[in-house]
């Protein structure tokens, strides 16, 4: 991902969170097999499990589940099955993983926002907004049948579930595992894979006209009101927000 430095965002615990919002990653591997395609991508919602919540730079391990029959899968097992004989880690793929969160809020953005620009010069052209942060890491599956798969797995559902339930839907009672047959749950563990990530490194972009002047961010911020929608309200609130820090980073380097 490009991270423009007037985009760029550097901040671990903002990261973290983000990731906690928008928990739904995409997953890409690049594993040679005669069978499946070298790139991979699949949805999953992650876990993010760190120590110290007040760590400014704890990056933590990412946690999810994939189902068996998942191409992606077939070619993680495929490839680490036939790691064995040259004694590495038969649940650690070598190389680097990347997951990519998405905020579900985007949007395209007309030149005609640019209320500044576009009357003096003319010189805009149309865009795009969006927020996004990228991890790389290195990634273990848990797939054979054995204890330490099952554990794995065990505690990746009830935690998914209870996150989803309580962060997500904001229920007081939420629905836990435990309220399925544990034989109906025990079937269906069979049919997935688990995959923990340790986070090597993360960085996030926020592309919320930042670049442009003050007067047509506050075009932007009125144009998107101006749609009279749930997402042309968050994003005008997404852009006073980041046009604010980016304001306050430049006059502290001018401060020095």
């Amino acid at each position: 991902m490009y991270l423009r430095a007037v985009h760029a965002e550097e901040d671990i615990p903002t990261l973290r969170n983000f990731i906690k919002v928008n928990p739904l990653g995409i997953l890409t591997t690049a594993i040679d097999s005669p069978n499946y395609p070298f790139l991979q991508s699949s949805h999953i919602p992650f876990i993010l499990d760190v120590e110290d919540e007040n760590s400014p730079t704890e990056l933590g391990v990412l946690r999810g589940h994939m189902a068996r029959a998942n191409p992606q899968s077939k070619a993680l097992i495929e490839h680490l099955r036939g790691t064995t004989s040259h004694g590495t880690d038969p649940r650690k793929l070598e190389r680097d993983v990347l997951v990519l969160f998405n905020n579900p809020t985007h949007h395209y953005v007309t030149p005609k926002f640019y209320s500044e620009t576009k009357p003096t010069t003319g010189k805009v052209v149309p865009t795009w907004n969006y927020a996004a942060v990228q991890v790389y890491g290195k990634l273990s599956v848990f797939f054979e049948s054995d204890t330490s798969t099952d554990e794995f797995l065990s505690k990746q559902i009830e935690d998914l579930t209870i996150s989803a339930e309580r962060g997500i839907m904001k229920y007081d009672e939420p629905w836990s595992v435990g309220d399925a047959p544990r034989s109906y749950v025990d079937i269906l563990k069979k049919a997935i894979i688990g995959v923990e990530i340790e986070i090597a490194s993360m960085g996030g972009k926020w592309k919320m006209s930042q670049e442009m002047s003050e007067g047509d961010r506050e075009g932007v911020v009125e144009g998107f009101r101006g749609l009279d929608s749930d997402v042309g309200v968050r994003i005008s609130e997404m852009v006073e927000e980041r046009g604010g820090i980016s304001d306050r980073k430049k006059e502290a380097l001018k401060r020095g």
